[in-house]
């Protein structure tokens, strides 16, 4: 009965891996599925350091841009927004404000910032202050002020 080979997966495989894993298959599952479909490639010693190079940048790459995200996060907690929307006598919006509006306001003041980062349960319909939540990135996340006034 042949041994396991050893193979680095190039994609998530469902029950094998995850992508950039090395991982013990079958010879008849490597030759028959992997390497066909390209899911994976042999284990050769050039492929190994290829894939732990990558590895090493990838988390370079990340620490990068986590360090920037937290300067990010910094600034934008110092500031504060203000909209100017049409509103009733009872303080009600004419319409809503929503990230959209969020991120018109931000870039205004220099920010580039996506509007799918920017949290909000549901647009604000009415005046006042508010703090709104932006995820920078995975557990990085900044809190702006909002004050909406009425025009």
């Amino acid at each position: 009965m042949p041994a396991n080979i050893q193979v680095i997966l190039q994609q998530d495989v469902d029950k094998v891996g995850k992508s950039g894993e090395l991982v013990r298959v079958r010879p008849g599952f490597a030759r028959n599925y992997l390497l066909p479909r390209e899911l994976a490639v042999l284990a050769t010693t050039a492929a190994v350091h290829r894939i732990e190079h990558q590895k090493a940048v990838a988390l370079a790459r990340a620490e990068k841009s986590k360090k920037e995200a937290r300067d990010a996060a910094l600034e934008l907690s110092t500031i504060s927004l203000r909209i100017v929307q049409k509103a009733g006598d009872d303080g009600r919006l004419f319409g809503s404000v929503t990230s959209k509006d969020i991120e018109a306001s931000l870039h205004a003041q220099g920010f580039t910032v996506d509007r799918r980062k920017i949290q909000l349960p549901e647009p604000i319909k009415a005046t006042g202050s508010y703090v709104v939540t932006i995820r920078l990135a995975s557990e990085i996340v900044a809190s702006v002020k909002l004050e909406v006034v009425a025009k």
